[in-house]
């Protein structure tokens, strides 16, 4: 099952099961994913038993909803403070090249790996250990809490101060705490996860700065299990024109680590099983523009879709005209 959230007119927030790439069906007292999924999580149901319940009869022209711009983010909090977005890297076959392309200046001249191609051995070695094993914990960064998910079709905005404003077409992992601590995976998502190559390139220090960055989702939430082989298409676009669209490729077929790997070495930390949160967790990608020397500009569209999420995420690049001076800490 594939659900959104939506905003009408009057700004009431709803739940809708996508029946086609045309209709919705409005799910009744329903005015979001995550008071469904408490009810689910209550009742011991699942969240498509949860949602099956409120099926009503009021159906909506999907195309309108995106194009008078009242989708939302598939999921959210009422407080941003408690959504978490993350994400893990080099998980994907592939992903050192794009990923060591960046950082050749690193390694060259020198002998042996570079730290990225170290990273990525790593997790093809131990990253889908069998059984209740543990696998090599990954690559993993924080990019912010939900005041940083731009909706689907809304900006996204990178800092003024930012080099780079570059896609990465990937799904994430969609969570919520239980009253007990237990993660509960409500499914997946496309993710337009953003981040400052320029920024990362100069140093690979530096990425956790370049992941400090707006993100985007949806517009779907795709209940269940991810399909093991994912594929998709990401273009980019500039005065209405394609510039640049390459295949990508995920799921644990596509990727050095399974996904339950990921998740572990993330809900191992007892602060990120706080009852009632959400989670959001970037899996990584093997596909990026800038690593086939594309440079992005104020205006560019980001377009990424893949069969299995429905409608296609798509979102503009901009810049924040907010350009602040240095920072001051006042002692009280």
């Amino acid at each position: 099952m594939n659900l959104i959230q939506f905003k009408s007119g009057d700004g009431s927030r709803h739940v809708a099961k996508v029946e086609s790439p045309e209709v919705v069906r409005v799910l009744n007292g329903v005015e979001s994913v995550l008071a469904l999924t408490s009810e689910a999580i209550a009742a011991g149901i699942s969240l498509d038993d949860a949602a099956n319940r409120h099926l009503g009869d009021t159906t909506l022209d999907y195309a309108a909803l995106a194009d008078e711009g009242r989708l939302l983010p598939p999921i959210d909090h009422p407080d941003p403070a408690h959504c978490l977005v993350t994400g893990t890297g080099l998980s994907h076959l592939g992903s050192a090249e794009g990923r060591d392309k960046m950082h050749a200046d690193l390694a060259a001249g020198e002998a042996g790996l570079s730290d990225s191609m170290k990273m990525f051995k790593m997790g093809l070695e131990g990253g889908k250990p069998d059984g209740t094993a543990i696998g090599v914990q990954p690559e993993w960064f924080y990019k912010g809490d939900g005041d940083w998910i731009a909706a689907p079709g809304a900006p996204l905005v990178m800092p003024s101060f930012a080099l780079d404003g570059g896609e990465e077409p990937e799904v994430a992992g969609i969570y919520v705490i239980g009253p007990d601590g237990t993660p509960h995976r409500i499914g997946f998502a496309l993710g337009n996860e953003f981040s400052d190559h320029v920024t990362e390139k100069q140093n690979y220090l530096f990425l956790a700065h370049s992941k400090l960055r707006a993100s985007s989702l949806g517009p779907e939430l795709r209940t269940g299990p991810l399909p093991d082989d994912v594929r998709g298409m990401v273009r980019l676009r500039r005065d209405g024109d394609v510039i640049w669209e390459k295949e990508f490729l995920t799921g644990e077929a596509n990727m050095s680590h399974a996904i339950s790997n990921l998740e572990h070495h993330h809900f191992k930390y007892a602060p990120f099983r706080r009852p009632g949160d959400v989670h959001i967790h970037y899996f990584g990608t093997a596909t990026l523009s800038f690593s086939d020397g594309i440079e992005t500009k104020v205006g560019d569209q980001f377009e990424i879709e893949s069969t299995p999420f429905g409608r296609a995420l798509i979102n503009t690049l901009a810049r924040s005209d907010n350009v602040p001076g240095k920072v001051l800490v006042r002692d009280l």
